[in-house]
């Protein structure tokens, strides 16, 4: 690394470019060509396929944001960052009536929307809260606080209800998790809500370190990568709260005209992606459910993922020799097996499916009709939807619902974006510039505030 002011010379580059061992090793690496890409898109065997013309009343869409900033605490290094998950729920069978009434009033048709959020700030490197004596300690307790109170219904069960009620699916079996404290020698004793250490210091343990987040804190450097698990939960673990909630009230048969769209893949993924196969089987559970009251009908849960390597290669596929677009038919949808995956997106000789241990739902192309190219999931809610090895139609629950859906409300303002989730964002994105200056200026004022 440079030092300040130093800038990098040419020697090195030219060592590197006639290096024996560069030359030999970028020489070894496998390219696909043009061709290679025509014969993925054959092997896909985009299908032509009738949308559904289901339209729901309501639909909740769920985006997350964290934003790390310095904080000056007489400590190097100091960092906190501020997590936000908003849902936004778009009263849609309000926007189609108001569609009909062109020109719109903009203040009537900003009461198609109301959004609610998860806020907070998250202790990170030399952080430390009152009562707590190093800067993981203090995470930890943060983690369980939010979780205790956050709730969608003031009388309804918390979040961290929600997650115990996940927490209940965690295997047993699975590798032996060390006490958070790291002079305690014993192993981390599952339990719920904030308990003693059974060593004899009788420390805090909570429920919500079973995510073992923590564990991969880093003491001396910033810790974005463990924010971004802990919002990523959050996320996930709102959709389950959110049926759960439903449930309690005996609200179930709402989801006959709902549907819930989130951000990202379905799936968790770093130290918490235990948590994924615990929402496949309480999503199954709730699932079976309501069907009783649907009319048979399944739960509505669509992922959409805006970046990352199935939507490049998705990208790919639909590129045509001259630079164009248009290899991949309007209107035609893609359904991955396991092998497909493998041979050309992700490569991998294992005999695991792919994304056994992370997802709880299974992904698809979709091009719809205005031409948007859209990387859903759509969850496993039966062992048959699991079995990557084929990939029907019949182990996509709603499938025709939800590419009609999608075809509804893709975005015009981005490409290869849904309206909803454009919304979610927009309440949950933390400017980088400006909102790095507000939020360190009110990390500032409340740490002075507290100091007095």
């Amino acid at each position: 690394m440079p030092y300040e002011g130093e800038f990098a010379n040419y020697r090195p580059l030219r060592r590197l470019v006639e290096s024996e061992r560069v030359n030999k090793l970028l020489g070894s690496y496998k390219i696909r060509s043009t061709s290679e890409q025509l014969e993925s898109l054959q092997s896909l065997s985009p299908i032509k396929f009738q949308p559904g013309d289901w339209t729901p009343n309501y639909l909740i869409a769920i985006d997350g944001s964290h934003a790390e900033v310095d904080i000056k605490n007489g400590f190097p290094g100091a960092e906190a960052s501020y997590v936000t998950v908003a849902s936004v729920i778009l009263d849609v069978a309000k926007i189609k009536q108001l569609d009909q009434q062109r020109p719109v009033n903009p203040k009537e048709f900003r009461t198609t929307e109301k959004a609610e959020s998860i806020d907070c700030a998250l202790p990170g490197c030399n952080i430390i809260t009152e009562g707590e004596t190093s800067a993981k300690a203090s995470l930890r307790k943060s983690i369980f606080e939010v979780f205790s109170s956050v709730r969608m219904s003031s009388e309804g069960e918390s979040l961290l209800d929600t997650y115990e009620a996940l927490l209940k699916y965690k295997p047993t079996t699975e590798r032996k998790q060390e006490c958070p404290y790291e002079d305690c020698s014993r192993e981390y004793q599952r339990g719920n809500g904030k308990y003693p250490c059974p060593c004899e210091l009788s420390r805090s343990l909570y429920s919500t370190d079973a995510l073992r987040i923590h564990e991969r804190m880093n003491p001396a450097g910033t810790n974005g990568a463990i924010f971004a698990e802990i919002m990523q939960v959050w996320e996930r673990v709102w959709v389950v709260h959110i049926l759960r909630t439903l449930e309690a009230k005996n609200w179930l048969s709402s989801l006959r005209r709902l549907a819930i769209v989130l951000d990202g893949p379905l799936a968790v993924f770093g130290q918490p992606a235990w948590i994924s196969q615990a929402i496949c089987q309480e999503l199954s559970r709730i699932n079976t459910v309501a069907k009783k009251v649907t009319g048979g009908k399944d739960i509505l849960l669509i992922g959409v993922e805006k970046t990352g390597t199935f939507v490049q290669h998705f990208e790919d596929i639909d590129r045509q020799e001259d630079g164009g677009y248009g290899s991949f038919p309007c209107q035609s949808i893609a359904l991955l097996t396991d092998d497909y995956i493998k041979n050309n997106i992700i490569f991998s000789d294992s005999q695991r499916p792919y994304g056994d241990a992370t997802y709880f739902g299974r992904k698809l192309f979709y091009k719809t009709k205005s031409g948007a190219r859209l990387v859903a999931s759509l969850p496993f809610l039966t062992d048959n939807h699991k079995d990557l090895k084929r990939a029907e139609p019949s182990q996509y629950p709603r499938l025709a619902d939800a590419v009609g859906l999608l075809d509804q409300l893709v975005s015009s303002r981005f490409p290869n974006a849904l309206a909803p989730l454009v919304s979610a964002n927009a309440e949950a994105a933390i400017p980088l510039s400006l909102g790095n200056k507000v939020l360190e200026r009110l990390a500032k004022e409340l740490i002075t505030n507290e100091g007095t």
